[in-house]
């Protein structure tokens, strides 16, 4: 009998894999000047399909980094500004009657997008905030007895304004662990601020940027981060920091099941985005702060939005936390 070949093309070698994160890197990083690890963090979540939301106050690029990613790969962007008076089928889609035929249509919403760009979540009721909780951890949307599943990749970019900023809602627990990663973008340092005042003499270098990875190139490596090796020393390491959370007298609630699943995600996409194909101490290390923070709730920060101090007593766990050799 004739052997059987498998058809099956064999996946892409770690080199492919991290030329094309490189190159991914680089072309963001041509309009979002100073920010490299803010670039990295939005990277590391889309790779591991997670979603990011970038915290600032106004100006400082937050929305400049959503579109830079969306139009550094080959796929539908859809842009989102959030406002008091949106409502959820503002952002899912709605049935409309066609005439010709007698019957309700669905008209998709914005939603059904690859990058989606939630411009000031928080300026919106929770209801229309809650409208997106089934798109970003189901890859899906339900409306009238119907389930419409997202096209991959599908990637939620929000951005928020400080909470103490008028005419804000703040984020419920529920949305906020929808979250892998909390990027705050700050000031940009002189001499960089002084090369995008250049750069944008004759328009905004965004609108020029072209795309240099395609959505089957990004579902390739969201494929390629599952094949990351985790040690177990590595696993341990992640778990005795999420269970020091749960210990801890400085918080009310740890890190839930869910977020130790997204750090060890996380960590796999960092080690992609490295060059490696497994994981350090390093990679679960530097993400504890972007992927915890915003999961625990402190006793001395009861009110939400205050994420200084529980960015601090994350950093002071991780710093007790005996790192495997």
């Amino acid at each position: 009998m004739t052997p059987q070949h498998s058809t099956e093309a064999a996946p892409p070698a770690q080199e492919e894999l991290y030329a094309l994160t490189s190159r991914l890197l680089e072309n963001v990083g041509q309009v979002v000047l100073g920010k490299a690890d803010s670039i990295k963090l939005a990277v590391v979540a889309l790779l591991a399909q997670g979603h990011v939301l970038i915290e600032d106050v106004p100006g400082v690029g937050k929305t400049l980094l959503a579109r830079a990613l969306a139009a550094s790969i080959d796929c539908s962007f859809r842009r989102i500004q959030f406002t008091p008076d949106l409502l959820p089928s503002d952002v899912l889609g709605s049935s409309v009657f066609h005439a010709p035929s007698s019957e309700f249509v669905f008209k998709p919403g914005p939603v059904f997008g690859n990058v989606v760009l939630a411009d000031e979540i928080n300026r919106t009721t929770p209801r229309t905030q809650s409208a997106l909780l089934e798109a970003m951890s189901d890859r899906q949307v339900s409306i009238e007895g119907t389930t419409y599943p997202l096209e991959a990749p599908f990637i939620v970019l929000a951005t928020q304004n400080p909470y103490e900023f008028e005419g804000t809602y703040v984020l419920p627990e529920s949305q906020l662990d929808r979250f892998m990663i909390r990027i705050r973008m700050g000031y940009p340092v002189r001499a960089e601020e002084r090369r995008l005042l250049h750069d944008h003499r004759v328009g905004e270098p965004v609108k020029t940027l072209q795309a240099v990875i395609t959505a089957e190139e990004v579902v390739q490596l969201q494929d390629g981060v599952r094949r990351v090796r985790v040690d177990d020393a590595i696993a341990d390491y992640l778990l005795d920091i999420v269970h020091l959370t749960r210990r801890s007298e400085d918080l009310h609630v740890g890190v839930s099941t869910r977020g130790a699943l997204t750090l060890y995600r996380a960590a796999q996409s960092m080690a992609m985005v490295s060059g490696r194909d497994f994981v350090v101490p390093d990679d679960v290390k530097s993400l504890c702060v972007p992927v915890l923070a915003h999961r625990v709730l402190g006793k001395s920060f009861l009110q939400a939005g205050e994420f200084g101090a529980a960015e601090a007593i994350i950093r002071d766990i991780v710093d007790r936390v005996k790192v495997p050799t």
